[in-house]
């Protein structure tokens, strides 16, 4: 139907790099797209079967639910994702209308986390560590600015990498609505590593 050529539900990152299939159904069924480049509407590429330029090689993609890079974000790395809770932490949303390449801002992270907007009230430094919980660390929930001077970082709104995702690059976020958070909550955050100068990557526990 032409509400499922809108709604891709399953993805696969190809041995090459920089590809990433997407396809309409679960299970990598129906209409399929492979991409190299970022690709804002993903519904228009299973129509169109378009494919984009090549890129230099990202080792991740970053997925967004609403058209236009808008929305929840989700972090894709190499493998395979036959269905939408393989790659969401928040069981909220099951589609995926948007993505664009991730790379990762060399093997050094440092993050700062401010209480109030433009770099204000209470702050909290992270250096090359992960945080399960601001909360034990001695900060509180409420995060809304953020200044992130090394690294690329996945912030979450619970305890633990739980619930609604945010991918932060290096840069300045004055204010939570620049990374589309209906709210100033974060409570937990980590760092995306590449194999590349780390033994593990993000998202592995033993």
């Amino acid at each position: 139907s032409a509400r499922l050529l809108e709604l891709p539900r399953g993805a696969r990152l190809s041995p090459l790099s920089f590809q990433v299939i997407v396809y309409e159904l679960e299970n990598f069924q129906g209409k399929r797209c492979e991409l190299s480049a970022e690709c804002p509407n993903l519904s228009g590429s299973l129509l169109s079967h378009t494919r984009g330029d090549p890129v230099p090689s990202p080792l991740r993609w970053l997925a967004f639910e609403c058209r236009a890079f808008r929305g929840e974000q989700f972090v894709l790395e190499k493998g395979d994702y036959p269905r939408w809770d393989a790659w969401s932490s928040s069981r909220r949303s099951d589609i995926l209308l948007s993505l664009r390449p991730l790379h990762i801002d060399g093997p050094d992270h440092k993050l700062h986390l401010f209480e109030n907007p433009a770099f204000s009230g209470r702050k909290m430094e992270i250096v090359d560590d992960d945080v399960p919980s601001l909360w034990a660390h001695g900060f509180q929930d409420r995060v809304a600015s953020i200044r992130v001077i090394n690294g690329t970082w996945v912030g979450y709104e619970f305890p633990g990498y739980r619930g609604r995702q945010y991918v932060f690059e290096r840069g300045e976020f004055r204010h939570w609505n620049e990374w589309d958070a209906n709210q100033p909550q974060l409570q937990s955050v980590r760092r995306i590593r590449d194999q590349k100068w780390h033994k593990r990557g993000c998202f592995l526990s033993s």
